[in-house]
C-alpha cells in the first residue's frame, strides 16, 4: 500500500503527463483527468484510494468552478432567464424521469424506487458540461444558455429525488411529508441567506479588505466566501455547487469581480482536476470484463443516451425557433451525472434495485461521463447529421478568423498583449486606417475583443509557431504592451530569432530593465512612468509661456540622455492596493440579450434614460457588427451589445439592459 505521499506524487505525475499528452494531441485535457482515475483507482491498479477526503476536495473543485461560474452570471442575467430555468429546465427533469421511471416499473422495479432512477438518470454533470462549453466557447451560444439553465434546475430538483432515495433506504414504507417540506424550506432559507448576505455584506466586507492592501487577506476573504457559501447550501440539504454559484452571482456586481476571479482560479484548476480523477475512480474495469455485464451497460449507455437527448430536444424545441438548436441542447445534455451516481450508489446500497439492473446502470452513467468530450465536441455534426442539414459555408467565428488570416499576409502591425495600452493603440491605429492582430492569453478579455469585431488571437506572444501564423514576417512593427518586463524579454528573443530586422516598440513600468530589453532586441523602450512625468512637465512648461521649440527640444533632450534627469526621486514605501487591477480603470465588455431580457424590443436612447452611463461602441447581429449604434437601434433577442466604461457602470448598464 503507497503512503499518502507517495500517492499523490504518483497522481501528480500521472496527471503532468496525460495532461501533457492530450493538449499535443489537441483533446480535452478533462480525458487525461478521467484515464487518470481509471487507470490508477481503486478498480484498477489501486495505487490512489477513494477516500473521503479526496471526495471532499473534488465536492470543493465543483463548488470553485460553480463560483466563478456565478462571476459570470449577474442576478439580473438570472433573472432574465427565469423561464429558462424553471421552464425548460422543470420540463426536462419531470420528462426525463417520468419515461425511465416507467421503463424501470416495465422491469419490475418498484414505483418509488423507479422515481428515483428516473431522478438519477435526468440529472446531468453540471461540472463536466460547464467546463467543457467554457472551454469551447459555447456558454454564451444559445444551445449552452439553454443548457446551463437545465443545470441550475437540475441542482435544484436533485434535493426531493435526494430526500425520497434516503426515505426508501431507510425502510420507511410510509413517505413524511413533514420531512419533505422542512427540507424544502431549509433550501430555500439557505438560497435567501446566501443572497442577503451576498447583497448586503460582502460589497462593504470586500471594499474593506481591498484598502488594506493586504493580497494574502483578500485571498484568505474570497476562500471564506466561497468555503461559507457553500457549506451553508450543504447543511441546508442542497449541493455545495449552488450555494458558491449564489454567492459568485453576488459578487458578480461589484467592481472586485476581476480581482476575485484571478485569486480563485488556482485553487479551482487543481481541484477540478481531482474531481475529474474522482470520476475515472467510479468505473469498475471488473465489471466490463465480463461479456453479459459489458453488454448490458453499454445498452444502457446507448439507451439513456439516445432517450435523453431526444427528450431534452423535444423539451427545447418551444423555447427556441431552431429545430438545429433545440437538439444541439439535447445532445449536451444527454451524457450523466454527479447526482445520478449518487442516487443509485444510495438504492444499490440499500438493496432496493437488483445488482444486475442497477450495476451496470450505474457504470452505463459513469461511461457517459467518460465519453462527454467524445460528446461535446461533436454535438453540431451530429445534429446537422440527424436534421440532414448541410452546414452554412462559414460560421461568424470562421468568418473572423479567415479575415484574420487576410490581414496576416498584408502589411499591418502585431500588439502583444490586449490591455488598457493595447486597446488603446489598437484604437489609434484602427482610426488612422491601420490594420493590426493582438495577441492575448486572457480567455474573458479575448472572447469580448472577438464579440467586438476586433482581430485578437488566444495565444503565447513567446510562442514562434504563432508569431508565424499572425504574420510576423509581412509586419511593419511589433509593440509589445505588457508591463512585465521578463513577459517582454522572452518574446523579444522569439521575434528577433525569426525577424531580425522588424522595428520592436516595447512598453515597461519605470526604467529598471531598459538596457536588458535593449540588448534583448528592443527597438525603442517606452517607460511609462517617465513619459507620464514628461507630458506633465510639457504642459507645466505651456503654461508658464516657454516656447513650444524650446518644449520640444527639451524632451527631445531627456529621452535621448536616458531619462537620466527624472531618475533622481525618492521612492514612497506604501504597498499599492490590492484591487489597483479593476479601481479607477474602463475596459470593455460584451452583454448578450437573452430572451425575455428587458431590452428586447427598446431602444439604445430608452437603455440610457435608466441611468446608464457607459458608451455603447457596436452592437453585433447574426454575425454583423454594427459600430457606434444610432440612439434608436431596436435591440434584439440574441444581440450582443458591446460597452465601455468603468466595472461599476458596466455592472449597471448590463443590469439594465437584462432587467430593467
Amino acid at each position: 500500500m503507497f503512503t499518502p505521499l507517495a500517492q499523490a506524487l504518483i497522481l501528480l505525475a500521472s496527471s503532468v503527463f496525460l495532461v501533457t499528452l492530450v493538449r499535443r494531441l489537441a483533446l480535452p485535457t478533462l480525458l487525461a483527468y478521467l484515464v487518470v482515475g481509471l487507470v490508477l483507482g481503486p478498480h484498477a491498479l489501486s495505487v490512489v484510494s477513494d477516500t473521503g477526503v479526496t471526495q471532499l476536495l473534488a465536492e470543493l473543485g465543483v463548488a470553485f468552478l460553480l463560483f466563478t461560474l456565478g462571476l459570470e452570471f449577474s442576478l439580473p442575467r438570472m433573472l432574465a432567464m427565469r423561464r429558462e430555468v424553471f421552464g425548460l429546465g422543470a420540463a426536462q427533469v419531470v420528462a426525463t424521469a417520468a419515461v425511465f421511471a416507467l421503463l424501470g416499473h416495465l422491469l419490475a422495479i418498484p414505483w418509488l424506487v423507479a422515481i428515483v432512477l428516473g431522478g438519477a438518470v435526468a440529472m446531468s454533470s453540471t461540472v463536466i458540461l460547464l467546463h467543457q462549453l467554457t472551454e469551447r466557447a459555447e456558454l454564451n451560444r444559445t444551445h449552452g444558455r439553454l443548457a446551463f439553465a437545465v443545470l441550475l434546475f437540475q441542482d435544484l430538483a436533485f434535493v426531493p429525488f435526494l430526500a425520497l432515495g434516503a426515505i426508501l433506504a431507510a425502510g420507511e414504507e410510509h413517505i413524511r411529508l413533514t420531512g419533505s417540506v422542512v427540507a424544502v424550506i431549509g433550501g430555500v432559507l439557505a438560497i435567501v441567506a446566501v443572497l442577503a448576505a451576498g447583497r448586503w455584506l460582502l460589497r462593504p466586507l470586500f471594499h474593506e479588505i481591498a484598502h488594506s492592501r493586504l493580497r494574502e487577506l483578500f485571498t484568505l476573504a474570497v476562500l471564506l466566501v466561497v468555503l461559507s457559501s457553500a457549506w451553508v447550501s450543504h447543511i441546508a440539504g442542497l449541493s455545495f455547487a449552488l450555494g458558491a454559484f449564489l454567492s459568485g452571482m453576488m459578487l458578480a456586481e461589484t467592481e472586485y469581480r476581476h480581482q476575485i476571479e484571478a485569486v480563485i482560479r488556482p485553487f479551482r484548476d487543481i481541484l477540478l482536476g481531482l474531481f475529474f480523477i474522482s470520476v475515472g475512480m467510479l468505473l469498475d474495469l471488473r465489471l466490463l470484463g465480463r461479456a453479459s455485464e459489458l453488454a448490458m451497460a453499454l445498452l444502457m449507455l446507448c439507451t439513456l443516451v439516445i432517450l435523453k437527448a431526444a427528450i431534452a430536444a423535444l423539451v427545447t424545441r418551444p423555447f427556441t425557433n431552431s429545430r438545429f438548436k433545440a437538439l444541439r441542447t439535447g445532445i449536451v445534455i444527454s451524457i450523466g451525472g454527479e447526482f445520478g451516481v449518487a442516487l443509485c450508489t444510495i438504492l444499490l446500497q440499500a438493496g432496493l434495485v437488483p445488482e444486475s439492473r442497477g450495476e451496470p446502470l450505474l457504470v452505463a452513467i459513469v461511461l457517459s461521463m467518460v465519453l462527454s468530450p467524445l460528446i461535446l465536441n461533436n454535438n453540431k455534426r451530429v445534429a446537422r447529421f440527424l436534421l440532414h442539414e448541410q452546414a452554412p459555408a462559414r460560421t461568424a467565428s470562421e468568418r473572423e478568423d479567415a479575415a484574420t488570416g487576410e490581414i496576416a499576409q498584408r502589411e499591418h502591425v502585431i500588439l502583444c498583449g490586449f490591455g488598457r495600452v493595447g486597446q488603446n493603440v489598437a484604437r489609434v491605429l484602427e482610426s488612422q486606417g491601420f490594420e493590426y492582430i493582438a495577441l492575448d492569453l486572457d480567455p474573458a478579455r479575448m472572447a469580448a475583443a472577438r464579440q467586438a469585431g476586433d482581430p485578437v488571437i488566444f495565444g503565447d506572444s513567446a510562442d514562434e509557431e504563432l508569431l508565424t501564423k499572425v504574420g510576423l514576417a509581412t509586419a511593419s512593427a511589433v509593440v509589445i504592451s505588457f508591463s512585465d518586463p521578463a513577459t517582454s524579454i522572452g518574446i523579444l528573443r522569439s521575434v528577433r530569432r525569426l525577424r531580425p530586422e522588424v522595428p520592436v516598440l516595447v512598453r515597461t513600468a519605470d526604467d529598471a530593465r531598459i538596457k536588458e530589453l535593449q540588448d534583448a532586441g528592443a527597438t525603442d523602450v517606452v517607460p511609462e512612468t517617465f513619459e507620464v512625468s514628461l507630458m506633465l512637465v510639457s504642459h507645466v512648461l505651456m503654461l508658464l509661456h516657454v516656447p513650444v521649440s524650446r518644449v520640444v527640444r527639451t524632451l527631445g533632450d531627456i529621452r535621448n540622455s536616458r531619462y537620466a534627469v527624472l531618475r533622481n526621486i525618492v521612492r514612497q514605501g506604501d504597498a499599492r492596493p490590492v484591487d489597483t487591477a479593476s479601481e479607477h480603470r474602463e475596459e470593455i465588455k460584451s452583454v448578450v440579450v437573452p430572451p425575455g431580457a428587458w431590452a428586447v424590443g427598446r431602444t439604445l436612447a430608452e437603455v440610457r434614460n435608466h441611468g446608464v452611463e457607459v458608451t455603447f461602441t457596436g452592437v453585433r447581429r447574426q454575425g454583423i457588427l454594427g459600430r457606434e449604434p444610432a440612439s434608436d437601434t431596436v435591440l434584439r433577442d440574441g444581440d450582443i451589445v458591446v460597452i465601455y466604461g468603468q466595472p461599476e457602470e458596466l455592472e449597471h448598464a448590463e443590469a439594465v439592459l437584462l432587467a430593467g
